[in-house]
């Protein structure tokens, strides 16, 4: 069985690593405003990581606008860079994902995407960092 090696840290370590709305988004399962990342309509080439680890999460050719105010993708470069869990922590169940690495809160998948999955990946992006690429 493929895993993927799990990066540990203290919470205290993590905010070290990250801005206040990171930590709060990443760690502590936080949601931002919609509308007010600039990767909603941002539409370079390249690939969205992990602002915590680092780990490869999305091409940026399966970005779409959903309209949502937050990037949404139809599909993750790996079903193994990503989990996905219920969420129950509002009056509707949604489906949560996390970084498969780190245990990243990145945001929730939905069944209203666009072909060819039909899914929607709709992640904070304050919980992605963009990698052009120019720089892969």
């Amino acid at each position: 069985m493929v895993t993927v090696e799990k990066i540990e840290k203290s919470d205290a370590d993590w905010k070290k690593l990250l801005t206040e709305e990171q930590y709060e988004i990443t760690t502590k399962k936080g949601t931002e405003t919609p509308g007010t990342c600039t990767y909603n309509t941002f539409h370079e080439p390249g690939i969205s990581q992990c602002v915590r680890c680092g780990t490869d999460l999305f091409y940026s050719s399966t970005k779409f606008e959903s309209g949502t105010g937050w990037p949404s993708y139809y599909e993750p470069i790996s079903s193994l860079n990503v989990v996905e869990q219920p969420d129950m922590s509002l009056v509707m169940a949604r489906t949560e994902v996390l970084c498969a690495r780190c245990g990243s809160h990145l945001g929730h998948v939905f069944d209203d995407g666009p072909p060819p999955t039909g899914k929607r990946y709709c992640m904070n992006g304050l919980a992605l960092k963009f990698v052009s690429k120019r720089q892969l």
